[in-house]
C-alpha cells in the first residue's frame, strides 16, 4: 500500500483562507501542502512544477479564473486531481467545472471533514461533490428523462397516451375505453392536441406522431 502523504496545492487569492486550509491538512498525517498560489496563473505554473496529488481550487480570482485554470491543468497534467473549493453554487459554475475537468467541487461552507473526505477520494482518483452539489446534479440529470427528451414537449402526459393511440389509427371511443375516460374528456385532449402542434385535423396529428416513432 502506498503509504506516501498526498500532496495538496491550495489555490486561492485570500491569503486567510489559504492560512485556514493550510493549518488543516498539515494537521493530517497523511497530507501536506506542496504550494500555495493566488491566482489561476500561478496555479497553472505551480501545478506544472509541484505536480501535486491534488488541488484545491477557487473559482473567482484575479486574471485567470479558476475554471480556466483547472482547464489547463486537467490538458496538461490530467493525473492531477482538482476540487474546486468555491462560494458559488450556481448550475454554471458547478458545470463548467465539471466540464473543465474539475473532479470534485465543494462550498466553502464545507466543514472539515468534508473537505478532507474529498481531498482522500480525490487523491485515490475518484470523484466527491459536496451533498448540496451532488443533490443539484442529481436533479439536473432527473430532468433528462425520456419524457423531457419527447419530440412534443408542450404536450402533457396524458396528451402524449391521447397522440399515440391516435397514431394507432384508435377512434375516440376506443381511446376512450382504453384510458378509461370519457368520450368528451378524449375530444377536448385532441383538441389541445391540435392547438399544441398546429395541426388542422387527426390525419395531420398522426403523421406528426408517426414521424416521431409514436404509434407502433
Amino acid at each position: 500500500m502506498n503509504s506516501d502523504p498526498i500532496r495538496v496545492l491550495i489555490v486561492d487569492d485570500h491569503a486567510p483562507f489559504r492560512a485556514g486550509l493550510r493549518a488543516l491538512l498539515t494537521s493530517v498525517p497523511d497530507m501536506e501542502v506542496s504550494g500555495e498560489a493566488a491566482d489561476g496563473e500561478d496555479a497553472v505554473r505551480e501545478a506544472a512544477k509541484l505536480q501535486p496529488d491534488v488541488v484545491l481550487m477557487d473559482i473567482q480570482m484575479p486574471g485567470m479564473n479558476g475554471i480556466e485554470a483547472t482547464r489547463v491543468i486537467y490538458q496538461s497534467s490530467p493525473h492531477i486531481g482538482v476540487i474546486v473549493l468555491t462560494m458559488f453554487e450556481d448550475d454554471d459554475s458547478v458545470f463548467a467545472a465539471m466540464r473543465a475537468g474539475a473532479r470534485g467541487y465543494l462550498l466553502k461552507g464545507a466543514d472539515q471533514a468534508e473537505i478532507l473526505r474529498a481531498i482522500h477520494s480525490v487523491g485515490s482518483g475518484e470523484a466527491l461533490f459536496g451533498p448540496g452539489i451532488a443533490r443539484r446534479l442529481i436533479n439536473f440529470f432527473s430532468q433528462l428523462n425520456p419524457q423531457a427528451q419527447h419530440p412534443f414537449p408542450e404536450l402533457t402526459e396524458r396528451e402524449r397516451e391521447v397522440l399515440d393511440l391516435l397514431a394507432r389509427g384508435m377512434s375516440n371511443a376506443e381511446i376512450a375505453g382504453a384510458l378509461v375516460i370519457s368520450q368528451k374528456t378524449v375530444r377536448n385532449h385532441v383538441s389541445n392536441i391540435f392547438n399544441k402542434l398546429q395541426v388542422a385535423d387527426r390525419a395531420q396529428a398522426i403523421v406528426r406522431a408517426r414521424e416521431k416513432g409514436m404509434g407502433n
